[in-house]
């Protein structure tokens, strides 16, 4: 994650830096609950209808009061005040601190920073139609795309903070970016496994009374998730397929050990590089260091070539070749196997990846995709993964594609599982 950038300070004089001793004392005290905690001693049920719980994310918690809600951002520090536009605090309570932003919900009019934010979040929810600015028209959905080219979102400038705060809700993806008070920041990607990721629905379905569906879509992906797994690890292959991400870069060749990829290869049934070995990089000028490389290569079964091209299209298996700096491959089983993937098979205007976007929403069709990896059965199409040792093209995306009305839900796309898949 890039450094954070330093927050700027309210002016002094601004009316919603002015607290009370009353009301620094009842802030703090609303900070302070526990999930489903009320606001007063009595227990009816609380006004906002429906609730999430968070089960597996580490970096927000949400807590609930009888007409607002409460997120808390690990990330940026900051607590999200999200107050029904029904209850008398709406028009008497308004928060922008370093610490704490208020907002009324449910939004129905926001804008997005799409430069990071994965947007299938918001077609799981059916929040489209709200959607009313983008900062970028690189975008990763059908959907999105046939419902940007109708007219209905507007392309903003992202450094437009004065034309952006006329939305009640600016969603970014990087911190420091949140300093304005309407915006509020929502990265998924920092979480440590893909079902920790893919629960941020429930962060985003609290700003728009959507509990009860994310809720609902986060049960659907997790539980079609475990049953993956679960079929994945009864497999009688023994022993696992060794798979590793690596990547080229300047004459250097990397191991990723992103956690939530590594959490991948175990779900799928495979088994991550010997974790000891301690070296990461590799420069293929260096003759000792391409030879360290060219061993390792050699005891892997499957092999995820995330290297950066421009155009992903043009990258095929003899592109590979040429920067392992090797003519006599013979010993590379991923090779004789044929089982070389990269994970940009969806893609739009040949730059703009679904990896980023639909991947973190539905964790669940990448892990299809690497079990067929590690144990090909040759009737499953992947979604985000494929094979160029066997010359696989990726998938153009185009608004044709979309077969519904992009401002309806999207349902997420289950695996069959009974066992096997």
């Amino acid at each position: 994650m890039k450094e954070m950038n330093k927050k700027k300070k309210l002016p002094a004089s601004s009316p919603s830096m002015a607290f009370s001793p009353l009301k620094s004392f009842l802030l703090l005290l609303l900070l302070s609950f526990s999930p489903i905690t009320l606001c007063s001693g009595a227990s009816p049920a609380p006004a906002v209808g429906n609730i999430s719980h968070v089960e597996f994310a580490q970096y927000f918690h949400s807590y609930y009061g009888q007409s607002f809600k409460v997120i808390k951002n690990a990330i940026d520090a900051k607590s999200y005040l999200l107050i029904q536009n029904t209850s008398r605090m709406a028009g008497r309570v308004k928060y922008c601190t370093s610490r704490i932003k208020s907002f009324i919900v449910p939004l129905s009019n926001f804008s997005v920073d799409t430069s990071a934010f994965p947007l299938s979040f918001l077609e799981l929810l059916g929040q489209l139609g709200s959607l009313k600015a983008i900062t970028s028209n690189s975008l990763s959905s059908e959907c999105i795309l046939k419902y940007y080219l109708e007219g209905s979102i507007q392309v903003v400038n992202a450094n437009e903070t004065q034309l952006l705060s006329q939305f009640p809700a600016h969603f970014v993806s990087k911190p420091g970016d949140e300093l304005a008070c309407n915006f509020a920041l929502f990265l998924p990607a920092v979480e440590n496994t893909p079902v920790q990721r893919a629960e941020w629905i429930k962060y985003l379905g609290a700003f728009y009374n959507m509990e009860a569906r994310a809720n609902s879509i986060f049960t659907a992906v997790k539980e079609n998730y475990a049953c993956l797994s679960t079929a994945a690890s009864n497999r009688t292959t023994s022993p696992k397929p060794i798979a590793a991400w690596l990547q080229f870069n300047e004459g250097i060749w990397s191991f990723s050990k992103d956690p939530y990829k590594l959490e991948y290869v175990e779900a799928a049934g495979g088994e991550n590089l010997d974790s000891s070995i301690s070296k990461n990089t590799y420069n293929v000028s260096d003759p000792d260091d391409n030879e360290e490389f060219h061993a390792i290569l050699c005891t892997l079964d499957v092999v995820i070539d995330e290297t950066y091209v421009p155009e992903p299209e043009t990258y095929k298996v003899s592109n590979f070749l040429a920067n392992v700096y090797i003519e006599d491959h013979s010993c590379f089983a991923f090779l004789s196997n044929q089982s070389l993937w990269r994970y940009d098979k969806r893609i739009i205007n040949s730059s703009t990846l679904d990896w980023y976007d639909g991947a973190i929403s539905q964790p669940q069709l990448v892990l299809a995709d690497l079990i067929e990896a590690f144990f090909p059965t040759g009737n499953y199409n992947t979604t985000y993964f494929r094979n160029i040792a066997k010359e696989e093209g990726i998938v153009n995306i185009v608004p044709e594609m979309c077969e519904r009305d992009a401002s309806t839900a999207m349902q997420p796309t289950l695996v069959r599982c009974n066992g096997s898949y």
